[in-house]
């Protein structure tokens, strides 16, 4: 087996939160679940992951329950051509060859199939329109931020604007509108004397309008689902699939949601009967779905937000919960990288290896 089938395949003992931390690292998007003499047991992709959080399932879960046990597989005497026809219909990737015994013997990637890369998503968000909210004041990047707006902060040779506008221009997005106020004179003379090849429009907030409030001035003009996303957090993940779930769901919002874990480092005490040590547990691990500050969201709701009022994201969610529908599209702990305050600042500089 390649180097690279090998760091697809996983025991059925994994974890699901394991599995997640591999899906990042991997630019195959699925794992095998095989079992030591590489029979195997089942495929998984994010959809499988997503639904079982979805279904609040627990992440110390085995794989081997949450696995597609039944995927495609062919037998080593397989036909090429009809395996590249089914390929085509089912949008495989990657498929296991195996022997009599359900042992992998081989795997077929596109490529190997096609003789190119597998199916472009370059232009997915094409005429999508993309809303990034950069009208702060950065106050938690202070004193970078007396000077610059924080959406011009470098990281690298780039801007954290360029990084989150090149994350949705790799998937097709070609226009932007970006919500101004702090300095944004500043932000719109740098963009000028840029020149990208990409269309941007200006929101202009005349006083601060909170993390939602500026997207009334779109209300009217948009007549498609829209991301909005802060302008100081990158989500590594396919939009594409971020806005395939929120049409198949019926959303009327999106958030998208991070896994995030965090580790007590002490023995947690757990008392009863008004001082009765109950248990202690050593050092726990928890994990939660935090907001990342992205979101897709249908151009009707922007008719709720009250015009020319401050209004952050938490009442608009609120509001459409109450007889609409809030969905949540979670990605792992790694797939996103908040900018917003110095400790993360210096991790996503560790990460762009900068």
């Amino acid at each position: 087996m390649s180097k690279e089938f090998t760091s697809i395949c996983v025991p059925p003992s994994f974890t699901v939160k394991e599995a997640m931390r591999r899906l990042e690292e991997t630019e195959r998007r699925i794992l095998f679940v095989v079992e030591p003499d590489q029979t195997l047991r089942g495929s998984l992709v994010d959809g499988d992951i997503r639904r079982w959080i979805l279904a609040e399932g627990p992440l110390d879960a085995p794989v081997g329950k949450v696995c597609n046990t039944a995927p495609y597989s062919v037998g080593d005497g397989y036909d090429a051509a009809a395996l590249r026809q089914t390929a085509l219909q089912r949008r495989l990737t990657c498929v296991p060859v195996v022997n009599g015994r359900r042992q992998i013997v081989e795997v077929l990637f596109w490529e190997d199939l096609f003789g190119e890369p597998a199916e472009d998503r370059s232009s997915v968000l094409r005429g999508v329109p993309v809303v990034i909210m950069a009208g702060g004041k950065g106050t938690r990047l202070d004193p970078f931020t007396q000077i610059l707006p924080k959406p011009l902060i470098p990281i690298g040779q780039k801007t954290i604007i360029e990084l989150i506008i090149d994350s949705f221009t790799r998937h097709g997005a070609d226009a932007f509108h970006i919500s101004v106020n702090y300095k944004a004179r500043i932000l719109k003379s740098y963009f000028e004397e840029l020149n990208p090849p990409y269309a941007i429009s200006y929101i202009e907030e005349p006083k601060p309008l909170g993390t939602a409030g500026s997207l009334r001035f779109l209300y009217g003009r948009v007549h498609s689902p829209l991301f909005v996303t802060n302008c100081d957090i990158i989500v590594k993940a396919d939009y594409g699939e971020i806005l395939e779930f929120h049409h198949r769901s019926g959303n009327d919002v999106t958030l998208v949601a991070s896994l995030k874990n965090f580790r007590i480092p002490y023995g947690v005490v757990d008392i009863q009967n008004g001082g009765t040590l109950r248990k202690i547990t050593e050092k726990p691990e928890y994990s939660f779905l935090v907001n990342t500050g992205m979101y897709v969201v249908a151009p009707e709701v922007l008719g709720r937000i009250p015009e020319n009022q401050v209004y952050d994201f938490p009442q608009l969610i609120e509001a459409v919960a109450d007889g609409g529908k809030v969905g949540v599209f979670p990605v792992g702990d790694g797939a996103w990288l908040d900018i917003g305050e110095w400790a993360e600042y210096k991790n996503t500089l560790e990460r762009f290896r900068l």
